[in-house]
Formats: C-alpha cells, sequence, structure tokens
C-alpha cells in the first residue's frame, strides 16, 4: 500500500488560482478524477488533499470531495489562525459533510513578509488550538522561515509540525547552506516530521537529473529518517517538470538504499500515523 500525503486539486469555475500565471500550463481544471487515474496507476492506495489557497470555503469543499471519493483518506485546509474563534471554528469544520477527513491545517506562511510570523501571539494561540483538535499543522515555508519553525516547534511540543517540500531547498542553485543547518534544527525537535515531496520544482527546470535532487533528499533523510518522512507527489504542480508517475520513481529512486520496512515508513506508514488516516 502507498500513501500520497501531499497533493492538490482545483476548478478555476469555482475559483481562481491567483498565484497560476495567464500562460502557465497549470492554468486548467486538475480534478480527483484525473488524479485518481494516475494514482491508480502507479499504485497509490490513498491521498492527503492539501489546501491551495487563503480562502475559507475551500476546506468545506475538500471535505466534501473526501467525503466522495475512496481515494482521499485526509484533508489539510486552511483556517484563519488569528481568529480569536480559531477553535470553534475548528470545531465546526469537522461537524461538516465530510468533517471527519479534517487532519491539518495550513497556511501559506511562504507569502508572509514576516519572518517570524509563526511567532506571533495571535498565530501561537491559534496553532495551539489546532493541536487541542488533535490535528498537525503543515509549514509551507521558505529557507530563511525555517529557524522561526524550529523556535514554534519547541514551544508547541504537543503539535505536530509537518514540513511541506523540504523547506523549498535551492536546488537549481545547487546551494545546501543555511537550508540545511534549518532543516537539521527543525528535524532534532521530536514533533517534526517531513514531506519528501516538491523537490522538481525546486530545480533546474531546463535541466535537473535525480542528481541533483540526492544531496536534499539525503539531508532530510538523515535529520529526519524513515519514521519522520513521508512522501507527496504535489501533484499537479509537479506536472511541468515530472509526470505523477515519474515523481512517485524518482521517490522510489532516491530511497532505495533503504531497507523494506523503512521505505514502508516513508511510502505509507509515517503519513498513516502523523493524520490518522
Amino acid at each position: 500500500m502507498t500513501v500520497d500525503a501531499h497533493h492538490h486539486v482545483w476548478d478555476l469555475s469555482v475559483r481562481d488560482q491567483d498565484w497560476i500565471g495567464a500562460d502557465d500550463p497549470l492554468r486548467r481544471d486538475f480534478t480527483l478524477a484525473e488524479l485518481g487515474s494516475e494514482a491508480r496507476a502507479a499504485g497509490v492506495d490513498r491521498t492527503v488533499l492539501v489546501q491551495t489557497v487563503t480562502v475559507a470555503e475551500e476546506t468545506p469543499e475538500f471535505l466534501a470531495l473526501a467525503a466522495g471519493h475512496e481515494l482521499v483518506a485526509g484533508v489539510v485546509g486552511w483556517t484563519d489562525l488569528t481568529q480569536p474563534g480559531v477553535a470553534d471554528e475548528l470545531d465546526r469544520l469537522r461537524e461538516l459533510p465530510g468533517g471527519r477527513y479534517l487532519k491539518g491545517i495550513r497556511h501559506q506562511v511562504q507569502g508572509e513578509s514576516d519572518p517570524r510570523w509563526l511567532l506571533r501571539p495571535d498565530v501561537r494561540r491559534g496553532l495551539a488550538a489546532v493541536a487541542d483538535a488533535g490535528l498537525a499543522y503543515d509549514l509551507v515555508v521558505l529557507p530563511g522561515q525555517l529557524p522561526a519553525c524550529a523556535e514554534a516547534a519547541a514551544l508547541l511540543p504537543s503539535l505536530t509540525f509537518v514540513l511541506d517540500h523540504l523547506g523549498k531547498p535551492p536546488i537549481a542553485s545547487a546551494a545546501l547552506e543555511p537550508w540545511a543547518s534549518g532543516v537539521r534544527a527543525l528535524a532534532a525537535l521530536p514533533n517534526t516530521v517531513c514531506k519528501l515531496s516538491g523537490m522538481v520544482t525546486e530545480a533546474d527546470p531546463a535541466s535537473w537529473s535525480v542528481d541533483d535532487l540526492r544531496p536534499y533528499a539525503d539531508v532530510v533523510l538523515e535529520a529526519f529518517g524513515p519514521r519522520r518522512l513521508m512522501f507527496g507527489s504535489d501533484w499537479p504542480v509537479c506536472t511541468p517538470l515530472a509526470s505523477y508517475g515519474e515523481v512517485l520513481s524518482l521517490a522510489r529512486e532516491l530511497t532505495t538504499d533503504l531497507d523494506e520496512r523503512d521505505r514502508d515508513r516513508i511510502f505509507e506508514t509515517t503519513a498513516a500515523r502523523v493524520y490518522d488516516l
């Protein structure tokens, strides 16, 4: 059994994705039906659907999608962590159709100008509510925001922080530092997990290979270990550079030296545990 712990869908007739350029090949609808055929062909049995935009209406829509599609086993949604009633809002979401599929919360921290946004008192209060609700918190951040992630994780030991896309390392420039040091500091905290995802989109789009990705995969393999790593396709964001099946094959190649038990952790059991699938 294989779990894809990170993918997206969107319907542009329902809501624009304003982060997608006019000529970008991603500027079209990507549906669960399309994903389903690719996932089944790749041997993926369960997935986690992750938020794309900072819009409150998206999370209930995703929960309803999960309730109606066998493939989606969990949803990482969005809610405003700074609102005083965040705990009540999390309760409301879980009472909606498909509410039992809510497994985590994510905010586009990478778009915040304050590198210490996660440490703001109102945000920390919201993160504590996420922990109290028994949910995980996905971190979509840039390398310069990793120190604040580590501080937040240290302040909230009851909350599991999930680092998306390895923290977006500068693969295209082949630089490891200061990204690697930031990742290792975050991984030193036991309540942190990392997704082996999003690497192809950080590589040089004109010329990249698995060897370009390997140093970054090796850092997180060493820092987090297989018990705290999970595979994510980042479909369809990956598609201009690699197909669904190719991304999965890349991840398997990058972990080929591990034994079967550790590979099972990365491709199934870590995600199942962290997101309570």
